[in-house]
């Protein structure tokens, strides 16, 4: 397959699934949107559709299917009580709330909670995993397919600090990524039974980062992986390894995917070119001046944006790393930013909203809005609108 029928297939799979947001960051993980007439002048007046209370903290993402949004949170002293939400996109209306017993261990980070990671879906049902490595299943009217105690299978896979990698739904398994100092494997779960289609070991080492869909050989999706160590690709069938990338890379950003380029936090910023036959990724270039803090890497058209620890924004060219222009925004953050049309959505950790129009010759901040509460959580895009969460509140912003 030569590079233009990859990219062909890696923009059809954005493409088909282009009117949902059904997992951490998107389509592709790639954290950009392709809906059109998305609010760039945001007002507290008429950019609210609806802002409706969550019963329990939570900094995972909003998941998207069709007009259903779906939450999930945790509540008690311990955080040891689940929930997972269903919400009308049109009116914010709840149309559903599961809740769950914590079956491993809660204990996090104060910044943090036990809903951290972001559910995801596969379009017929809900993969709700929290910290406590509760992996639950659920169909869109919240009835109970499958649950999965992943902590009481296996005891050492948990930290002080919490879990946050969110799974990802490739071939009919869910692989989910659960790596610790004590316990670290991958496992990739059938979708319909909850039983393991494979376990494999990774390095004892905590790490924070999410999965990546790419495009193997035939258009068959394979799943890579980030760690302390590099990203390897695997088959989601069958969990072999058919790709190793072994110069390390941080474990709290995650890698952003451009047609067949990944773009790896790792020595700053480095670039890999993707083959569909199975051989190693090409190093196209590295880029120091890119490194990414908290927030991930975001790609859009040929430019790629990172947000550093002070809340300065980078431009860099996809073609060869080179720094183009930065600007301060009002940090900090921890969100990872979206993209929809143009323009750029960036909320901090005081949940003060920044739209940045990165055409202008030094980018230029066009829009503000301050939700009031403190956001951590990557927002959503879809419905026709961005959807930010906070622990106690879930946003519906449109164009006013």
């Amino acid at each position: 397959m030569n590079r233009i029928l990859f990219f062909l297939c890696c923009l059809a799979t954005l493409t088909a699934s282009a009117g949902d947001w059904r997992q951490f960051r998107g389509p592709q993980g790639a954290g950009v949107s392709d809906e059109a007439g998305m609010p760039t002048v945001l007002d507290a007046k008429r950019s609210v559709a609806w802002k409706i209370p969550l019963p329990g903290r939570g900094l995972s993402s909003p998941i998207i299917v069709g007009n259903r949004i779906f939450v999930t949170s945790s509540s008690g002293a311990r955080q040891d009580r689940l929930h997972v939400v269903c919400f009308n996109a049109e009116d914010g209306t709840k149309r559903w709330e599961r809740q769950f017993w914590a079956t491993g261990r809660t204990t996090c980070h104060e910044k943090i909670s036990v809903a951290a990671p972001t559910p995801a879906s596969d379009g017929e049902r809900i993969f709700a995993v929290f910290s406590s490595s509760d992996l639950i299943c659920l169909d869109l009217d919240g009835n109970l397919l499958w649950l999965r105690g992943l902590m009481r299978d296996y005891p050492n896979a948990s930290n002080s600090l919490g879990l946050s990698s969110s799974p990802v739904v490739a071939e009919g398994t869910l692989v989910a990524q659960v790596e610790t100092d004590g316990e670290a494997f991958v496992v990739g779960i059938d979708v319909g039974t909850g039983i393991n289609r494979w376990k494999i070991e990774r390095p004892k080492r905590v790490n924070w980062t999410s999965p990546l869909l790419l495009r193997g050989s035939n258009g068959k999706q394979i799943v890579a992986l980030q760690s302390a160590g590099g990203v390897s690709a695997i088959d989601p069938a069958s969990g072999k390894v058919i790709w190793n990338y072994s110069e390390g890379a941080d474990t709290i950003p995650s890698s952003a995917l451009r047609g067949d380029t990944l773009f790896v936090p790792s020595h700053g910023i480095t670039a890999l070119q993707i083959t569909a036959d199975g051989h190693p990724p090409k190093q196209l270039w590295r880029a120091a001046q890119l490194r990414p803090a908290t927030a991930s890497p975001l790609v859009l058209g040929e430019r790629i944006f990172t947000l550093n620890d002070a809340g300065v924004l980078t431009c860099g060219d996809t073609a060869n790393g080179n720094r183009l222009w930065q600007i301060r925004l009002k940090g900090p953050f921890s969100a990872t930013p979206l993209a929809a049309g143009k323009h750029l959505y960036f909320v901090n950790e005081k949940g003060l909203v920044q739209v940045v129009d990165p055409s202008k010759a030094e980018g230029e901040i066009v829009s503000e809005l301050d939700l009031g509460e403190s956001i951590i959580g990557t927002p959503s895009i879809g419905s026709g609108a961005i959807y930010f969460r906070s622990d106690g509140h879930l946003w519906k912003i449109t164009k006013s």
